[in-house]
């Protein structure tokens, strides 16, 4: 059981050929939720799963909403990035995040992994601010980018 590395999820590259995933319009929205080292999190993770997620005042269980920078391609690099996203308040230990879309599909909402975020070690917060800092929103840095 771990979060051993930073993964784009399998599902997610399929969704992405079926039309699924729109990160060019506000119609879909994104949501990144924490966890715990417990977690088993990595490529084949499916959707958004409640197991060993991150539990403490200040943060709700299903993570925050992302505001998303928009889409472009530049250099042949196809790219999309998040602002940076804070949970005020909250004394919380998370060694890992998952972005899902949750926008509805068909009638119901979804749960859609998207990908899987990896700190590299427990990251603290004790009654503070906990930053999720995304990178820049450039071909060589965003958080998903299509070669």
């Amino acid at each position: 059981m771990a979060i051993t590395t930073n993964a784009i999820c399998n599902t997610f590259k399929k969704e992405l050929l079926q039309g699924k995933h729109d990160f060019d319009a506000s119609s879909d929205t994104y949501k990144l939720a924490m966890y715990t080292s417990a977690a088993t999190l990595g490529a084949s993770t499916e959707n958004y799963i409640t197991g060993s997620e991150v539990s403490s005042s200040g943060y709700t269980a299903g993570g925050s909403a992302l505001v998303n920078q928009g889409v472009k391609v530049s250099s042949a690099v196809a790219i999309t990035d998040f602002a940076d996203l804070s949970f005020t308040g909250v004394t919380l230990t998370a060694r890992g995040a998952l972005i899902y879309n949750t926008t509805t599909d068909g009638g119901s909402g979804t749960t859609d992994a998207v990908c899987v975020l990896d700190f590299g070690g427990d990251k603290t917060a004790t009654a503070g601010t906990f930053t999720i800092q995304f990178p820049a929103f450039t071909t060589s840095a965003a958080i998903i980018r299509l070669t």
